[in-house]
């Protein structure tokens, strides 16, 4: 982890974790968050309603929100234990400096740290005390419970989609579940600040990485040739349209993202942020492109590019070929943070 990535991860509860000194003057551009757009489709809709409800002598203010799986009511306007429910979700709400006591972890791997925390947010989740809820993609609706949250945040697309166990978290306490393959981070970042009442916070992460980007941007030189955002699973090849995360950032930064050739390839479920070829098909899809690979240890790119479809390839001969990191499978402001470090030494 480099010196700027602990940086943004060294603040504790009190502070946003990172980049405190680069916010001076970068509110501007809190307007940029009513143009952001998604990765696949809209950034969707979040409706917010306050209202005030007495209990005791105080006035305790909650929310009326609707999220991806429905409404949820009597969400507290100023959440103070959030347990996540989604290993995705936490990395947001941690750049947000939302009060989570709690995650869900995934089982340990060359992404995770020994807990299963994703290693571009660990940092922060040990700064901030972040415990495991538990561990594996479904939720422990007991763990939860004995959590004692006031508020439950998840997902409702990936492999811990916790759309099914909606109604039995609802009872623990109020939950919303967020779709995070459709929408990009920045997007989802500023629903969840009108969500949880961190507007002000929302802003202030996405206008510190649009400020990273112009400086990255106008210090770095990028390739004439396409950019090929590229995976390799051995039976296949995973290509990243300029729609996904991954290909709006790099366009940000000046690239040109190769957009995989209409028909040929496969998609799921019909998403638009990648496509699948069978690796027969690389030298027809990337031909002249850089090739940047997303979340390949450097072993593996060397693996990859020493097959016959691809060591012809004029990017492997031309030895322009870019690691761009483990974590860069998932964006979220850590993640990000760490892609543009990358483009900033590599073509810096």
């Amino acid at each position: 982890m480099n010196g700027r990535q602990s940086a943004r991860t060294t603040t504790g509860r009190g502070g946003f974790p990172g980049l405190r000194a680069g916010l001076k003057g970068a509110a501007v551009v809190a307007a940029g968050l009513l143009a952001l757009t998604a990765c696949g489709g809209g950034d969707g809709g979040s409706d917010v309603s306050a209202k005030g409800e007495k209990s005791g002598d105080k006035a305790a203010a909650t929310r009326t929100v609707k999220h991806d799986a429905g409404t949820a009511e009597k969400v507290p306007a100023q959440p103070k234990r959030i347990v996540s429910v989604s290993v995705t979700m936490t990395g947001h709400l941690l750049a947000l400096d939302a009060p989570v006591i709690a995650s869900q972890a995934t089982p340990p791997s060359v992404i995770t740290d020994q807990q299963g925390f994703f290693t571009q947010w660990s940092e922060a989740a040990a700064e901030n005390s972040v415990k495991v809820a538990y561990q594996g993609f479904e939720p422990d609706v007991e763990k939860v419970l004995a959590l004692k949250p006031d508020l439950i945040v998840g997902a409702s697309s990936g492999a811990e989609n916790a759309e099914k166990f909606y109604d039995k978290l609802s009872v623990v306490a109020p939950t919303l579940l967020y779709r995070h393959d459709d929408v990009s981070w920045q997007g989802l970042t500023a629903r969840l600040g009108k969500d949880l009442g961190l507007e002000k916070r929302a802003t202030e992460v996405v206008a510190a990485h649009d400020k990273r980007v112009g400086e990255v941007k106008a210090a770095i030189t990028v390739p004439k040739q396409s950019a090929a955002l590229v995976r390799d699973n051995q039976s296949a090849m995973t290509v990243f349209t300029p729609e996904s995360a991954q290909g709006r950032l790099l366009t940000s930064l000046g690239f040109t993202v190769l957009e995989p050739p209409a028909g040929k390839g496969e998609t799921q479920g019909g998403r638009s942020d990648f496509a699948e070829f069978s690796q027969e098909k690389v030298a027809d899809t990337a031909k002249d492109s850089s090739l940047l690979f997303v979340s390949h240890t450097p072993e593996e790119i060397t693996a990859a590019t020493a097959r016959p479809v691809w060591k012809d390839l004029p990017a492997v001969k031309d030895k322009r070929v870019y690691d761009l990191g483990l974590d860069t499978f998932r964006l979220d402001y850590y993640s990000a943070g760490n892609l543009i470090d990358k483009i900033e030494k590599a073509f810096g």
